[in-house]
């Protein structure tokens, strides 16, 4: 199955690309449509042949070429990444049936949003698999382009502002991350490697031992500060909540369960092939400073009465800090909690997203509001709604719960003994915050609102929290028996490479 890995490497990524070039020559929405579905199948069983084939390996040694690099963190991310993507891709019509025109004609805005969907998706999917840093640069400043206008699409004034601020915020960060990038490859050229392929991720652990110091800092602190922005750590977080709500659910569902993961991951990278210059004291405890801040900063705004999206944005502030946590942990505990928190996150945020496609048609409001009583209105969107909550509040039987106990076993593990006690406590108030929204807006007072008939935007959800749970459950089921004493995660542990 190996031979496989460098076609599906460039297939993978390629797919949804031709879906893009295709999308372009649409005319009508049906055509739009029927792309979507017959780009995103393939796509997706492509990504996670490539996701089975890399984790099936176990703790070997990464699969690598010229420009692709294939290993246990890829697989776990290319396998949210691909089912993530389809269920968005599946679901795009749903959503475009009722958007509107956007900023042209029906035909011609369904056209330009399969266009950038697709080229976002092919980006997100590169990402865990290019084997070059510069590349990974030019990949994750790709998603930047595509997804600003995915957030925009809607041609409202807020969405309009919001993905302003998000192409601003993003590319600024990206451009701190690329003067890191330039002091690296600056440093390489000294030691005679003046080609992009100084730049490779093998390349640069093999010269790592051999770097200067106080220039390896540097790089480190700008690649790191520059990857934060695009992640959504706190404090450069500020684009986070905006573009999450206002963008299309589809694609709010790719920003939060891939995009921002898939980034966490190069920053991973980052840290493991700079730690022998840099200090392993200080690569953790940069981590474990992004990770407690996020989870801080999210709180305040959990306990707030806010429009679903936006809680859910505030959400992955947090949950991004619970994974930068485990990664400065670094022991073999705390990363099998990683590993699962990716893939748990991932499920619970996309349907918690794909929820709002029904909740809107149902609350109108609830685009600028808090819902109320959803239950009342429509049991099947309560019972997304629901179920995401729960998982995301690391309720068991959450994975969120487990991969949340083994992070903090993780840290007590390193010796970290007040920060785990920090971690508890802000988990713990972050719970109580989703539980209100759950109590509230959810479940709510029977005598404030009344049920509804079932509209068209409710079919959809109904299966996809029967398949998405059983995906959480399925997590949660390996989380118990495989990840905290398998190679794949002691492999993990010793370095993502």
């Amino acid at each position: 199955m190996t031979s496989l890995v460098p076609v599906l490497a460039a297939v993978v990524p390629a797919l949804p690309l031709a879906g893009m070039l295709l999308a372009l020559l649409v005319r009508t929405p049906r055509q739009g449509d029927a792309l979507a579905v017959a780009t995103a199948l393939p796509t997706a069983a492509a990504g996670l042949l490539l996701a089975g084939i890399a984790l099936a390996r176990g703790g070997e040694p990464a699969l690598r070429g010229q420009w692709y690099l294939i290993d246990g963190a890829s697989g776990v991310l290319l396998a949210a990444i691909a089912i993530v993507g389809l269920c968005s891709a599946l679901l795009s019509p749903t959503y475009l049936r009722t958007s509107g025109r956007s900023w042209t004609t029906a035909a011609r805005s369904r056209s330009l949003y399969y266009a950038a969907l697709f080229m976002f998706w092919g980006a997100l999917l590169a990402v865990p698999i290019a084997g070059n840093l510069a590349a990974v640069w030019l990949i994750v400043e790709a998603t930047t382009a595509a997804s600003a206008l995915l957030v925009a699409f809607s041609g409202r004034r807020d969405a309009l502002e919001a993905g302003w601020k998000y192409l601003l915020l993003t590319t600024l960060g990206l451009s701190v991350a690329f003067l890191g990038i330039i002091v690296l490859a600056i440093g390489q050229a000294n030691a005679g490697h003046h080609n992009v392929q100084a730049l490779d991720w093998y390349a640069l652990q093999a010269a790592a031992h051999s770097m200067p110091t106080q220039a390896t800092l540097i790089a480190f602190v700008l690649l790191l500060a520059g990857l934060a922005t695009k992640i959504g750590w706190a404090p450069v977080h500020n684009w986070l909540p905006d573009a999450h709500s206002e963008a299309p659910a589809p694609i709010s569902a790719l920003l939060s369960a891939a995009l921002l993961p898939s980034v966490l991951l190069v920053a991973w990278r980052v840290k493991e092939i700079l730690q022998p210059s840099v200090g392993a004291g200080t690569t953790r405890a940069v981590f474990i400073a992004f990770g407690l801040t996020s989870m801080i900063v999210a709180i305040p705004f959990l306990w707030r009465s806010l429009p679903f999206k936006r809680l859910l944005a505030y959400s992955s502030l947090e949950h991004m800090g619970i994974i930068a946590l485990g990664i400065g942990f670094g022991t073999p505990l705390a990363i099998a909690g990683v590993v699962l928190h990716v893939a748990g996150h991932a499920l619970a945020k996309a349907l918690g997203f794909y929820a709002t496609l029904p909740l809107l048609r149902i609350q109108p409001k609830a685009a600028t509001h808090a819902p109320v009583a959803v239950l009342n209105d429509s049991p099947a969107t309560a019972t997304a709604m629901g179920v995401s909550l729960i998982a995301l509040s690391g309720l068991p039987p959450s994975p969120l719960f487990l991969s949340e106990l083994l992070i903090l076993l993780g840290g007590l593990a390193a010796g970290d003994l007040l920060i785990s006690a920090i971690a508890v406590v802000a988990m713990a108030l972050g719970f109580l915050g989703l539980l209100h929204a759950l109590m509230e807006g959810v479940i709510g007072d029977e005598t404030r609102s009344r049920r509804r008939r079932r509209s068209r935007e409710e079919q959809p959800i109904i299966a996809l929290t029967a398949i998405l749970a059983a995906g959480m459950l399925a997590c949660g089921f390996v989380g118990v028996l495989v990840l905290p004493g398998s190679d794949f995660v002691q492999t993990l542990a010793r370095g993502v490479l």
